[in-house]
């Protein structure tokens, strides 16, 4: 496609998890940053490269994702989503465009990552929530569940939440260490949404997580009748970790 002059972008973009095969891309099977890529690439005639926040796997779904990327100058970013979710929808929404500071990227600006995790506690499963819900018919009781979140809290060592991440021989700027990857494949649970300073998506570097250690800054349980919810935010999730911590 054509060079042209660039200029650094933020969307925030929500979807329905169930219709991808997770967030990355990958050339055999549909995914977010597949059809998102498609699609800009078509609108823009140039070559996109997303940057996310955190990549999620197949079955979760995103209110809050945050992707940082370069596009034209020319590209007139108030109209981007309109003509984003006419082309990506019904599943996918691009809730917000807009120009934001060349140093903005949507992994590294970000402070925290916020997760939800649904379990409808009932005696039998309901369809409509069969892609929202991971379904659990035995009775849960919340109140020992949210007193076992205080183990969780703060900087620890989430090595035995996590599976362990393998080396691919990436630059350090990609490092399988520090990866924000979040593998739910039930689907039951939903990317809230990462920090951003200020609304132009302006941030400093977060701290780089060492090895399997993440800062947990929120751990709750809540039910509100058969639904029961765990949410969780974090500096930082390794794969499979806020799966792990519902299991357990």
């Amino acid at each position: 496609m054509a060079n042209t002059s660039l200029r650094r972008a933020r969307l925030l973009v929500a979807y329905d998890g169930s219709t991808f095969h997770g967030f990355a891309k990958n050339p055999e099977v549909p995914t977010v940053e597949g059809a998102l890529t498609e699609a800009l690439e078509k609108i823009t005639q140039t070559d996109i490269h997303l940057v996310a926040a955190g990549r999620t796997d197949a079955g979760v779904h995103a209110r809050g994702q945050v992707l940082s990327l370069d596009l034209p100058t020319r590209t007139k970013i108030d109209s981007l989503p309109k003509k984003l979710n006419a082309l990506c929808g019904p599943h996918i929404a691009v809730r917000e465009a807009a120009w934001t500071d060349a140093s903005f990227h949507a992994r590294f600006s970000a402070i925290w990552r916020h997760y939800r995790y649904t379990v409808l506690n009932a005696a039998t499963p309901d369809p409509f929530l069969a892609t929202t819900a991971w379904h659990l018919h035995q009775p849960l009781d919340v109140r020992p569940m949210q007193l076992a979140c205080d183990a969780v809290m703060g900087e620890r060592d989430f090595s035995a939440f996590c599976r362990k991440p393998v080396s691919t021989g990436t630059s350090s700027n990609e490092s399988s260490n520090d990866v924000d990857e979040c593998d739910e494949s039930d689907g039951a649970a939903t990317d809230v949404g990462a920090s951003r300073v200020n609304a132009t998506g302006v941030a400093g570097r977060a701290r780089k997580p060492a090895s399997m250690k993440r800062y947990v800054m929120k751990a709750t349980w809540k039910r509100t009748g058969d639904l029961v919810e765990f949410e969780v935010r974090a500096n930082a999730f390794c794969h499979q970790m806020v799966r792990s911590l519902v299991g357990t």
